[in-house]
């Protein structure tokens, strides 16, 4: 399991005082970024050295108790599946201060050459990375 922390910000938070939903799917894409910060140089690298990003292409969330400013949520990110050029992650989001969940998101990604937004395999170093958080995401 790869975890990402990140505190909830003002500016993050709606007229009630919780998270606007889609700043969710912006925190796993934060999540993402580290995940790929073990590579070498970085998601920076991966996209400007050797041409490669991971567009989203599919997402599903399901909301279960809200985040607020100045909480902290922890991501617990296992990655579900590595196919030819797709990957799925599960991320389960919790407030860090009693580990209540309080969002899972499946994602699947395209690893995907930049210049000319057409799929890659997933091979070598990335598939390496993405094996070693394989396993399949806890109902908790």
């Amino acid at each position: 399991m790869f975890v990402f922390q990140r505190p909830v910000r003002f500016a993050d938070v709606d007229a009630a005082g919780i998270v606007f939903f889609p700043r969710y799917h912006e925190y796993c894409h934060d999540a993402l970024e580290a995940l790929f910060g073990e590579l070498p140089g970085g998601y920076a690298a991966l996209f400007r050295e050797r041409d490669l990003g991971v567009p989203t292409v599919h997402l599903e969330t399901n909301f279960t108790h809200p985040l607020r400013f100045g909480d902290s949520a922890r991501f617990e990110i296992v990655i579900e599946r590595v196919g030819r050029s797709s990957i799925t992650l599960h991320h389960t989001i919790r407030r860090e201060s009693d580990g209540r969940v309080v969002a899972t998101v499946r994602h699947v990604v395209v690893l995907t050459r930049v210049s000319t937004l057409t799929p890659v395999p997933v091979d070598g170093d990335i598939r390496a990375l993405l094996e070693r958080y394989r396993e399949e995401p806890s109902s908790s």
